[in-house]
């Protein structure tokens, strides 16, 4: 946690000044858009893509060295791939992060669990975490998720992974919602079912437009009254357990997240600085570089500069997308960067630890 404080003062002159030149702390590898899934809320699946192959991610990996603290690989469903425990194990071995995190809408069944174990055997000191889709309690899940008979796999695969906690326990497994204008009203089911199963942690998104997922101009995000509603109850529960160390941090940040959203849906002018396109990046399964997946703005492809990460990172190009990007919100209100932006703004990061005090009972 050092070393990544650290770099988040790094992060800050770069941002500020352009120097010293920095990589990112956070990235997303979108390996596929090939989904077995057909969602209302994201149509990714309609993509036709030529996907970087192993080797050519392996290529990337190298070039990007050890400057990661987090890596999350995503999709369409990166089960789908063949190849997708073999690049988590690249990804532990190249660049040494100290988080791997998968989700995942559980239609592959025994596979998931089988190349979640070859990974573990393979990253003893990363922590894998496993996050696994539920976006309603029953048939409502399938029918939003557009995948019939899906909501049972996905208790099959939670039990199978929670078992693997049993020689490996780096692994955490945690459940995903994503709250949209379909499930807002939704919520408490979801959070009363999720509670019982007691998961390693429940985290939830609210449903956007993004160009990754191809929902630019879908009415897809829920109302400002109605996700307050329910995110408010997401956040009564947190507050009514008891944590210690690493996950009393985990769930403030998600406290501060949650709060951030709502700010956001309510159309206040947001006092945070963006740091998509300096801390965290995605590279999208054809190897295009984005500060952030939602307004996609290619930095540049892989491919057509023998997979150098930091050629495109570090070019004349970038640099003049960052200068535009600073006076916006390219990332805004994507969770996974939001954990980023918190650590690079020492004023939202103070507010973390303060709550860290108030979720650590006696």
């Amino acid at each position: 946690m050092i070393k990544v404080l650290f770099q988040t003062l790094l992060l800050n002159l770069y941002r500020s000044f352009g120097y010293p030149k920095v990589l990112p702390i956070n990235f997303t590898l979108l390996i596929s858009t090939v989904c077995n899934s057909r969602c209302k809320t994201c149509n990714i699946w309609k993509q036709i893509r030529d996907d970087l192959s192993l080797d050519e991610w392996e290529k990337t990996l190298k070039s990007i060295g050890k400057a990661p603290y987090w890596f999350t690989i995503s999709g369409g469903e990166p089960f789908l791939q063949k190849h997708i425990a073999d690049l988590a194990i690249a990804i532990d071995e190249i660049c040494k992060p100290g988080v791997i995190n998968i989700p995942t809408n559980s239609l592959m069944g025994e596979k998931i669990s089988n190349d979640v174990e070859k990974i573990l055997i393979h990253c003893p000191k990363a922590q894998i975490v496993i996050n696994l889709s539920m976006d309603g309690v029953g048939e409502k899940h399938d029918i939003l998720r557009g995948a019939p008979g899906n909501f049972p796999k996905i208790i099959e695969n939670f039990k199978r992974l929670k078992k693997l906690q049993n020689k490996f326990p780096n692994l955490v497994v945690g459940i995903h919602t994503v709250i949209s204008k379909y499930n807002v009203d939704d919520v408490p089911e979801i959070l009363d079912f999720v509670m019982q199963l007691k998961p390693d942690q429940f985290i939830t998104e609210i449903a956007e437009e993004r160009v990754e997922l191809d929902t630019v101009g879908l009415d897809i995000t829920p109302s400002f009254e109605k996700y307050s509603k329910a995110i408010n109850l997401v956040c009564d529960e947190i507050k009514s357990r008891k944590y210690s160390g690493l996950s009393a941090i985990t769930e403030s940040f998600r406290l501060e997240y949650y709060n951030f959203v709502k700010q956001w849906r309510q159309g206040k002018t947001i006092r945070m600085k963006d740091f998509a396109g300096w801390a965290s990046c995605q590279i999208s399964s054809w190897g295009e570089v984005w500060p952030s997946c939602i307004g996609g703005i290619p930095l540049g492809n892989l491919r057509d500069v023998n997979y150098d990460f930091k050629s495109i990172w570090f070019s004349k190009k970038s640099n003049q997308i960052r200068k535009r990007l600073k006076s916006g919100n390219e990332s805004f209100p994507l969770a996974n960067a939001f954990y980023s932006n918190a650590l690079c703004n020492y004023g939202v990061f103070a507010r973390v630890l303060l709550n860290v005090f108030k979720l650590i009972k006696i």
